[in-house]
């Protein structure tokens, strides 16, 4: 039995996600007992970049239109420069984050991720890290930017870059065992 046992996190994620800022955070979560399943527009797979290049491809475990947010217990939102932009100019993908947020359901971003974040309206006053390129973009949000490796505040856990994942897989881990949702779900 894990932190996570009993516990079910989505990853909303589009193709151009940063490999390394999901897979990471998906074993962490996964030996911690959670279970864990990728959601996207896409219907079948999405395709990681790797810093500069196309990587693998991963299993969508459900598409974005048949997701409900009542079968989660958190939402974990992996950064990329090509993924957040996709999802914060989607509807349902801006849609799916706010339903988190205004549950106050654990969400977690990493990276540019918070980019979605934005679009929710929902971070106003909120305490945010990120990569510091979208620094000015979270500020004008009504954020509060802080250049620290992972920074949580009011159940929405942010980190910087894939130099950060060990802290920030630790804090995520810890934020989501807290939670107090829990949708038993069972395999």
């Amino acid at each position: 039995m894990g932190k996570l046992s009993g516990k079910k996190v989505a990853i909303l994620t589009e193709n151009g996600f940063e490999e390394i800022e999901l897979t990471s955070p998906m074993k962490a979560l996964k030996e911690a007992g959670a279970v864990v399943q990728i959601v996207s527009p896409q219907k079948q797979k999405v395709r990681a970049w790797d810093r500069d290049h196309w990587s693998i491809d991963l299993k969508v475990d459900v598409p974005l239109d048949e997701a409900n947010v009542d079968d989660y217990d958190a939402l974990l939102i992996p950064g990329g420069v090509i993924n957040p932009d996709r999802m914060r100019v989607n509807p349902d993908c801006v849609d799916f984050a706010q339903q988190f947020l205004e549950e106050q359901k654990p969400v977690a971003a990493i990276c540019h991720g918070p980019q979605l974040l934005i679009e929710t309206g929902l971070i106003r006053g909120k305490n945010i890290t990120s990569f510091p390129s979208i620094r000015s973009d979270l500020e004008n949000a009504g954020a509060h930017w802080l250049d620290v490796e992972v920074v949580t505040d009011d159940k929405i856990t942010t980190s910087r870059s894939p130099k950060d994942l060990e802290a920030f897989n630790k804090r995520i881990i810890e934020e989501f065992a807290e939670s107090n949702f829990a949708n038993s779900y069972v395999l």
